[in-house]
């Protein structure tokens, strides 16, 4: 059993806003088709192996197609993404395949949907799950990966939205 926090989620959250963070689209593929969402808690675990982890609420309904199918994609999202941030991330009220009508889409390695415009990708098989809370942490190995020299990343700082570096 999970002990109670000693700081109130408001606290949390207002505390976890002040670090800026790349915003990523996590895919994968499901018996219904693509599925994904708006992830911002994707971070490398270590380089040998290379090993990638997302934290899914477990009411995320792109939970079950990562569980099912055992692999996922991280997609580092561009600066010109905004409305693909806003399709996984629920603010253009879709779900399901049709959050994949922008932007090309293919696959590396594991036939998790791969968005053709990311920064950087890492194409990941699941390798452990650790239950925490209300969230499933999703520890995986990388199958593949591909990456950009150019472009500026979407960045998340203070429950807004940044393009570029701003540099």
């Amino acid at each position: 059993m999970t002990p109670p926090s000693p700081i109130d989620m408001k606290t949390f959250w207002t505390t976890l806003g002040q670090r800026a963070t790349g915003m990523t689209i996590v895919t994968a593929d499901s018996d219904e088709g693509p599925t994904g969402f708006l992830g911002l808690s994707a971070s490398h675990v270590t380089a040998d192996p290379a090993t990638m982890l997302v934290s899914v609420d477990r009411k995320t309904s792109a939970l079950a197609g990562i569980v099912s199918r055992k692999h996922f994609a991280i997609n580092f999202l561009p600066a010109d993404a905004g409305k693909v941030a806003d399709a996984f991330g629920g603010k253009a009220g879709l779900s399901g395949a049709a959050r994949f009508t922008d932007g090309e889409w293919t696959t590396l390695v594991t036939g998790a949907p791969v968005y053709k415009q990311a920064l950087g990708v890492f194409d990941c098989t699941v390798a452990d799950i650790v239950e925490r809370g209300n969230i499933s942490i999703i520890i995986g190995t990388v199958a593949g990966a591909t990456s950009r020299s150019d472009g500026e990343p979407l960045i998340y700082f203070r429950g807004k939205t940044y393009t570029g570096l701003g540099a």
